[in-house]
């Protein structure tokens, strides 16, 4: 039996140490700050309530806010960081560190520490998304009329144009720009005062801990408050889907940017050099874009396998302190760095227009003119352009080379009669310009929906922005008001 044993026992094997402790301690580097804080204001509320005698919380505040990564040492021979951290206070100030105990387990400190941590992580995150929005609009108004043939399968689907192309990747990078700032405000709940699982007899109201950390509320239910997990999943599916649309966009410029495309080119400063081969310049940004993604789609098995337990145990977040915060860390590096390929992005609109008249892309908007014009149901129209389409790129030609006797002696094989369009509006189906300027419903590549589209992601990013930014602010005055009000604290005690 493990759980009766007392709080006496022998040091840990050091398999423990090593594959237990040592895991746990690899991430005290992002829960250190927020164990501080999270020590500062208990220490505090614990003298409003005058549980704690003043000279023993001074001498606690004056370690805590004296306590720097190096000074703890975060030895996995002592345990897990709180342990850590217990031990470097003791070794200062002897047993006025034990009152760090009073009505807090060691897991309500780290659960605040890590909810401190990722807040602040999540809405970096969150303003970098609105950043990659902003990039993609930028590039995306430069190319507004530049046309191009959109492709579905690597294969030439109808006209568009780059601008266009670029906006549907602001659109969702935008939405879980959002879906951060819900995780944000899920994580601004504090889980002080919760106990191990019903409380402490010694805090009647949570929310001055709360309100000294910057939380906006307090997890309502106290077992809830320190076993909840929802939100992480949400948050690793959310990097999840923000590297997703990334990497889908840095797959695309992968083909684009090789000379067999050749449709853009990447900056030189995004690209390494082959070391064998003279002639090559790799696409190494794009690589590391896709390869964090397959990273981070691994955290969300991972978080989900762990969080399988039954309720109340430690496993489930253990493994979450160091994952999480380096998670977050791969999603803001690989979106920042998404931003500068972005931002340095040379499209080869000559090579664009080239592969567009080159190809059939006009083929759906033939068919829909000849369905207008001509009386006849669309399917019959698809096939007829089909077999034009088919006999033309047997010969070498293209949607250019369509008229109205070829589309006559198709339809005159499949209807026993010829449709006779007028050649005007035949080129007018034809015509790659033509088409997309009849694109005028909303979310269409016609210039004015394109305008409105590229006026409402730059709003969008800004209102992002500037949420992300408020958030970040509110956390920034916290953290130093509670700072300064330890520092008062310590220094009215010296003199």
């Amino acid at each position: 039996m493990t759980g009766t044993r007392g709080s006496t026992t022998p040091a840990p094997a050091p398999e423990l140490v090593d594959a237990g402790f040592g895991y746990e301690s690899r991430g005290a580097a992002a829960l250190h700050d927020g164990l501080n804080h999270a020590d500062l204001a208990h220490v505090l509320d614990l003298l409003d309530r005058e549980i704690i005698p003043r000279p023993a919380a001074v001498a606690l505040l004056r370690v805590v806010l004296d306590a720097s990564m190096d000074a703890i040492g975060y030895d996995p021979r002592d345990g897990e960081p709180y342990n850590s951290r217990e031990r470097a206070f003791a070794a200062q100030i002897g047993s006025a560190a034990g009152w760090l105990h009073a009505g807090r387990p060691r897991r309500e400190a780290t659960r605040v520490a890590f909810r401190l941590d990722l807040r602040r992580r999540a809405a970096h995150l969150a303003a970098a998304a609105a950043g990659l929005a902003r990039a993609l609009a930028e590039r995306a108004g430069h190319h507004r009329d530049t046309l191009f043939a959109d492709q579905t399968y690597l294969q030439h689907a109808q006209p568009s144009t780059v601008g266009h192309y670029l906006l549907s990747f602001a659109y969702p990078v935008i939405r879980d720009g959002r879906r951060l700032l819900e995780v944000f405000d899920w994580l601004n709940a504090s889980p002080a005062g919760a106990g191990s699982v019903n409380g402490t007899r010694l805090q009647r109201d949570r929310t001055t801990v709360a309100t000294r950390l910057g939380f906006a509320s307090v997890i309502v239910n106290t077992r809830d408050a320190m076993w909840q997990v929802d939100g992480l999943v949400q948050l690793a599916s959310t990097l999840a889907s923000l590297a997703l649309t990334q990497s889908s966009l840095a797959e695309d410029l992968e083909i684009w940017a090789s000379p067999e495309f050749d449709y853009a080119e990447l900056a030189e400063e995004y690209t390494r050099p082959s070391v064998l081969m003279p002639q090559k310049r790799n696409p190494y940004s794009l690589a590391m874009i896709r390869g964090t993604t397959g990273v981070l789609i691994g955290h969300v098995a991972g978080m989900l396998a762990v969080q399988k337990t039954p309720s109340a145990r430690s496993d489930n977040l253990i493994f979450a302190y160091g994952e999480m915060p380096g998670a977050l860390d791969h999603a803001l590096r690989m979106t920042e760095l998404t931003t500068g390929v972005v931002a340095t992005l040379t499209v080869n609109e000559a090579r664009l227009r080239e592969a567009l008249a080159l190809g059939f892309s006009q083929s759906t908007d033939v068919a829909e003119q000849l369905m207008v014009s001509c009386g006849i149901d669309y399917r019959t129209a698809y096939r007829i352009v089909g077999g034009a389409v088919r006999r033309l790129a047997a010969d070498g030609g293209s949607a250019a080379d369509l008229t109205p006797a070829l589309i006559d002696e198709i339809a005159a094989e499949q209807l026993g009669r010829p449709l006779a369009i007028d050649a005007a509006t035949l080129a007018g189906a034809v015509d790659p310009a033509a088409i997309v300027a009849t694109r005028v419903a909303a979310g269409g590549a016609a210039p004015e929906p394109m305008d409105a589209m590229l006026a409402d992601v730059a709003a969008d990013a800004g209102a992002l922005a500037a949420a992300a930014g408020e958030r970040l602010d509110a956390v920034d005055r916290a953290e130093h008001s509670l700072v300064a009000e330890a520092r008062r604290v310590v220094e009215e005690a010296q003199g």
